[in-house]
């Protein structure tokens, strides 16, 4: 039996495997006219980022304008989402740091002792804003195995 066998190609006949670019076309590509809209886009792009930033870029917030201190929030002032639905359990007391055996990050102190506390979580209202001031949240029970009662809060009213 005779193999067949495929001809080899030569290898003048191949094309390379490194092309070299035309640095001609790179270079004009990149007009003055080019490079004034991308300079112009990235000063856009730096602007509303601060802007963003300063607004603190949270939407659904009823009011934005919270100081880091307790002293600075207006009672009556309401923080986070207006769907009551979701967050339809409400609770009243002053918040203090700390959570219990890892569940919740802050706790509502009420009146009627430790087993009246109601630990927080919240993953869209910022807490910690409020340590020390006596507020209601709106929010959804969660399963928990050592708090009374754990929340995540969807919204914060100062009192």
């Amino acid at each position: 039996m005779e193999e067949k066998t495929e001809p080899v190609q030569e290898q003048s006949k191949m094309q390379p495997l490194i092309k070299s670019f035309n640095t001609e076309s790179i270079k004009s590509a990149f007009t003055p006219k080019v490079i004034g809209i991308l300079i112009g886009v990235a000063i856009v792009g730096i602007f509303s980022g601060f802007l963003i930033s300063r607004t603190n870029g949270l939407a659904g917030n009823v009011n934005t304008g919270v100081g880091s201190s307790v002293s600075s929030v207006p009672a009556g002032t309401v923080i986070g989402s207006n769907d009551t639905k979701t967050f339809s359990d409400t609770a009243e007391g002053t918040l203090k740091e700390g959570g219990i055996e890892g569940e919740g990050a802050f706790h509502l102190v009420r009146s009627g002792g430790d087993s009246q506390n109601v630990y927080l979580t919240s993953s869209s209202v910022d807490l910690s804003k409020f340590v020390g001031a006596k507020i209601k949240v709106w929010g959804q029970t969660q399963k928990a195995q050592y708090a009374g009662w754990l929340m995540d809060v969807g919204r914060i009213q100062v009192q």
